[in-house]
């Protein structure tokens, strides 16, 4: 198997691919179960070395169409595609986020309807493409409804997934991955990069500004989870797919308050003590557009799972955080 992974220098995309080494085997578009021969990381930074021969690294432009011929070569079996441009920037700069969130899926996607066979493509949606009047929870048939650039670049991502996967040019398939925490690094321009901040500041010993009410809810999941998932997502037959080839991908539905209770619980009082309730207006009428309860029936009879807890999302960080041994 040669699999290549967009996004490849950020913590999912290394995360990923650390499991997928892990794993020594993926199954391709026919249903064979192959071992893994290479990797490929392409980001427009370099990726951190993983200390394996079977991965390599393309530094290059993902909206550029000449890196994607580079790295998308004829005998890729699968294509995990998990760049983006953030939501937060997405919306303040929609030209960006056209062309990266659009754009370059679809060199993508062309890129791949002229390979002589099918690859599996995995595209990592959200739940972004969802916002408005919407049932709670929201099942996995609700309607396309997205309230920011972000969650419409993705929602035309999903149908050009589908529609290629009808037309047997790819074997496709999009995961609407929940708000993932904890993230970590520093904030970064995604609305809900402060679901990561409360937690991973305040551990650290800094404070964290939280700009949306403690009542709001988000559906979230850890790292490590989200990892299991995608990894579930790609290794789903064709068949258990009929008139979609999206996901929502199961999380667990929790108050930013709860986190904020979850965090003091596993760490003290000194430690959520460090969170600053400032509200951003503009933060939280974005957030408050994403749903925050699905049903995720199909990602779980696919085998996806959600974490136990919050609490669990926060010991598994601080684990995950810890200096590795001498």
């Amino acid at each position: 198997m040669r699999i290549l992974i967009t996004g490849g220098a950020g913590f999912l995309g290394a995360r990923l691919a650390r499991a997928i080494l892990a794993r020594d085997t993926l199954t391709d578009a026919r249903g064979r179960t192959r071992p893994v021969r290479e990797i490929v990381l392409l980001d427009v930074v370099a990726p951190p070395d993983l200390g394996d021969s079977r991965v390599r690294a393309i530094v290059g432009d993902l909206a550029d169409a000449a890196v994607i011929d580079r790295a998308l070569t004829a005998d890729t079996d699968s294509v995990f595609h998990l760049a983006a441009v953030v939501s937060g920037q997405a919306e303040a700069e929609f030209d960006i986020g056209m062309r990266v969130n659009l754009d370059a899926t679809r060199h993508l996607l062309e890129r791949c309807r002229r390979m002589s066979e099918p690859p599996k493509f995995v595209f990592t949606s959200s739940i972004a493409v969802f916002g408005g009047t919407l049932p709670d929870p929201v099942p996995d048939d609700a309607a396309l409804t997205p309230q920011s650039s972000y969650g419409t670049q993705k929602a035309i991502g999903e149908l050009l997934v589908h529609d290629l996967s009808r037309k047997g040019m790819i074997d496709g398939r999009s995961l609407r991955l929940p708000t993932i925490t904890v993230r970590p690094g520093r904030p970064n321009k995604a609305a809900s990069s402060f679901a990561s901040g409360i937690i991973r500041e305040p551990l650290a010993g800094e404070r964290a500004p939280c700009p949306v009410s403690p009542q709001t809810r988000m559906w979230v999941s850890s790292p490590r989870t989200a990892i299991d998932n995608l990894v579930v997502g790609h290794e789903a037959p064709a068949t258990a797919f009929a008139a979609t080839r999206s996901i929502s991908v199961p999380g667990i539905s929790v108050s930013v308050g709860d986190m904020a209770a979850a965090l003091r619980r596993v760490a003290g009082d000194a430690v959520a003590d460090r969170i600053d309730w400032r509200p951003d207006p503009a933060i939280d009428r974005l957030v408050s557009t994403w749903p925050a309860a699905f049903t995720a029936a199909l990602g779980r009879s696919l085998g996806m799972r959600a974490d136990r807890d919050f609490d669990a999302i926060v010991a598994a960080h601080i684990e995950d955080s810890r200096p590795a041994g001498p």
